[in-house]
């Protein structure tokens, strides 16, 4: 079984070669022009990536300026590093440096392993009508809005009309208004993405356990090999490529949490666990117009992303020999 595993390995190996050696012959001189038509058609892409993506960098200048609507960009006085040492210095950052940590810690432990899971149990299942109707169902929260998905929570959690409160009541206990206690904002807000992303998540999953090859279950049938064992030696090593990429991704938003769904469940009793850096920058840029401390906190964030995304891409490759690049 093990050595089906390697010759499954080695192939992979030879196709990414393979895959490498044809888009280096499709940049060659003389096929960019049999190829312009999908040159074109990616055009639009770098387009919309140079106008919304980078030309808005410049603005990034503010961060280091006390910045005046008036004025502008350039009229406005530099100030160096102070809008950077105010944001340090100050109490809302280890407060919202840490819920933003807790929440993604939350994410990473609850979230992001069920989708395996899910992805591992559907993988198992034969009847093809029970397999699709369990992917419907967990993939159609994908598509519901994040203000509708807010207002069911609400609603559900509602002390006066939620289920949750209903069944609470029933058994004899004290109706709790769940969404101003903060102790309970956490396990709402992982509950809640979970429910959402996990049918997603599971997708990807899914599409890459159809790529393992059919003939290594076969062979370790043959060598008496439990479904427990085939799990182990060749299901889930097969997606393990998968789940280093998407944990590498989600690392490298570690600082970033769901911005919509905290600012519609979050509510000013609760900020002492659910206030982020990305609520912080809102109400900091919008409400109080000091748009200089926004981009400063906005820039801090992304640079602490990039540097979380380097260091997990190098242990990624350090460990399983896969990474982004």
């Amino acid at each position: 079984m093990k050595e089906n595993i390697l010759e499954l390995d080695e192939r992979v190996e030879s196709e990414k070669v393979g895959l490498i050696k044809k888009i280096m012959t499709g940049l060659k001189r003389g096929n960019v022009k049999d190829q312009m038509s999908l040159y074109l058609i990616f055009l639009p892409f770098i387009l919309w990536y140079m106008i919304f993506a980078y030309k808005p960098m410049y603005g990034l200048i503010i961060a280091f300026k006390d910045y005046n609507l008036f004025r502008g960009i350039s009229g406005s006085e530099w100030v160096g590093l102070a809008n950077f040492t105010e944001f340090l210095t100050s109490p809302y950052f280890y407060t919202t440096l840490k819920n933003t940590i807790f929440l993604n810690i939350y994410s990473l432990v609850f979230e992001f392993p069920f989708a395996i899971i899910l992805a591992l149990m559907l993988n198992e299942v034969k009847n093809r009508f029970f397999k699709s109707f369990v992917q419907t169902v967990s993939f159609l929260p994908y598509f519901i809005a994040i203000v509708v998905t807010a207002g069911i929570t609400i609603n559900i959690l509602s002390p006066s009309s939620g289920v949750i409160n209903h069944i609470l009541e029933r058994f004899g206990f004290e109706k709790i208004y769940f969404l101003s206690k903060p102790e309970y904002f956490r396990g709402i807000f992982t509950g809640m993405n979970m429910w959402k992303s996990t049918g997603f998540n599971a997708v990807i999953y899914l599409a890459a356990l159809t790529a393992v090859d059919e003939s290594l279950y076969e062979a370790a049938k043959i060598d008496g090999a439990t479904k427990f064992q085939q799990l182990r030696f060749i299901t889930f090593p097969s997606i393990i490529p998968t789940i280093v990429i998407m944990l590498v991704l989600k690392v490298g938003s570690m600082l970033n949490v769901a911005f919509e769904t905290v600012l519609l469940l979050y509510q000013p009793a609760t900020y002492s666990t659910s206030d982020v850096i990305s609520t912080y920058v809102y109400r900091t840029g919008m409400l109080m117009q000091d748009f200089g401390l926004a981009t400063a906190v906005g820039l801090f964030n992304a640079v602490i992303g990039f540097i979380l995304v380097y260091l997990a891409n190098r242990w990624s490759k350090k460990i399983t020999s896969s990474g982004l690049w």
